[in-house]
């Protein structure tokens, strides 16, 4: 018997085009029972900021063959019968191989990656034109055990604060989980290693002001019950779940854009797969003027070259990427081998 499939008919840059969607009525979500046919309806009422988020710039894809409860594997390079209107990038990986990365430019190609099983959409940093040099500043804030989305909610005003001071406007998304992602637009000028080192210089700063409740520390034995400045997510190829992608989490939650009046009374679990449309269909998208101001990070590299004249120095780096300048050794502190006496 054949499958079932629905055909769905969407605008294009070229005009509509029709495509078909195998066994829509297959459950994604189990505990929410949303369907795949409903998250192809949700990416279609949030086509515009999704697009204006997650399309022109290398993109992974999340994918989950059998629904959010069994396994997952991510999508970076085209699938072999990939459809003309999936784009492709040559980008450089960190081990300096260059290959090609999927890219978005229209809503047809994400309702394909829906078709591929796709739940979670992986954006860079940075777009097409410049796949080296970000055109944004991106801070993860993710809260340890024993802290949650309310204490990394009372700590983003600062950071707000400082990214401020550093010429620097802050813009604030759930991230569909506990924690909360602050983006910065700023102009392509610097490549991903003076990227991650002004986010670095930011949470320093950042944890200097807050030092009970903010941590830079990248081994979990050592930040305590504090929220952690995740820096690594500033390298290049790591990248978190973009602005109106779902998660893969049990209530279909998604990565929300805020406004920052929001951020005290906002509860992440109720921005799922079945109320955002309605949302944005109210208030309009918080990130409508996202990147019309990009600034400079010249300010956060000045107070990175300080901090290194002070003596804090390079911070580790993810355990796959190569071994990096001035980078302590990888591995954990209960572990080091300990000076003779």
């Amino acid at each position: 018997m054949a499958s079932e499939r629905v055909s769905l008919t969407v605008p294009g840059p070229d005009g509509d085009r029709e495509l078909s969607l195998s066994s829509p009525q297959r459950v994604i979500w189990p505990e929410a029972g949303i369907t795949k046919r409903e998250l192809a309806e949700y990416l279609i009422a949030v086509a515009d900021p999704f697009l204006a988020a997650n399309g022109d710039r290398p993109v992974s894809l999340e994918r989950f063959p059998d629904g959010v409860d069994g396994e997952r594997f991510y999508s970076k390079n085209p699938p072999k019968g990939a459809p003309d209107y999936v784009e492709t990038v040559t980008v450089t990986y960190n081990s300096g191989r260059r290959h090609l990365q999927l890219v978005l430019t229209e809503l047809a190609a994400a309702l394909w990656a829906v078709q591929m099983n796709t739940v979670v959409f992986h954006p860079w940093a940075s777009r097409t034109a410049d796949t080296d040099n970000p055109v944004e500043l991106r801070i993860d804030l993710d809260p340890q055990p024993g802290t949650d989305f309310t204490d990394a909610a009372a700590i983003a005003p600062t950071l707000r604060e400082v990214l401020a001071e550093a010429g620097l406007e802050a813009w604030i998304k759930t991230s569909g989980n506990r924690g909360l992602h602050v983006f910065c637009p700023i102009a392509p000028v610097h490549e991903f290693l003076d990227v991650r080192h002004a986010v670095i210089a930011a949470a320093r700063e950042l944890e200097r002001r807050m030092p009970d409740r903010v941590t830079t520390a990248w081994w979990k034995e050592e930040r305590g019950e504090r929220v952690f400045v995740d820096f690594n997510q500033a390298n290049r190829d790591r990248t978190m779940a973009g602005a109106y992608s779902p998660r893969a989490l049990p209530a279909a939650t998604v990565s929300t854009p805020l406004r920052w009046d929001e951020l005290d009374a906002a509860d992440p679990a109720s921005f799922t797969v079945r109320t955002v449309p309605e949302r944005l269909a109210a208030g309009g998208d918080p990130w409508a003027d996202f990147g019309a101001n990009p600034g400079r990070i010249d300010t956060l590299l000045e107070w990175w070259e300080r901090d290194l004249a002070n003596g804090l120095g390079e911070l580790p780096f993810p355990p796959e990427f190569p071994k990096m300048p001035g980078e302590p050794p990888r591995v954990q502190p209960s572990r080091a081998r300990k000076p003779d006496a």
